[in-house]
């Protein structure tokens, strides 16, 4: 089994390049879009599809 390189956190650091956690705008539309087809397809038809398994056996 090889050994493990300890090397400095200077020499690792230069690997490193972070640009930042800003999200692109059309990612956001994706979500959004996302969001938005969830909320229409569970009230179009997931609650209409639970009310009649749940008060049509009554």
């Amino acid at each position: 089994m090889p050994e493990v390189e300890n090397t400095s956190a200077e020499v690792e650091h230069q690997y490193h390049h972070y640009t930042g956690n800003r999200i692109p705008w059309y990612v956001r539309l994706m979500w959004l879009a996302f969001w938005i087809f969830a909320v229409v397809y569970t009230i179009r038809y997931l609650f209409p599809a639970i009310q009649v398994e749940l008060f049509e056996r009554l």
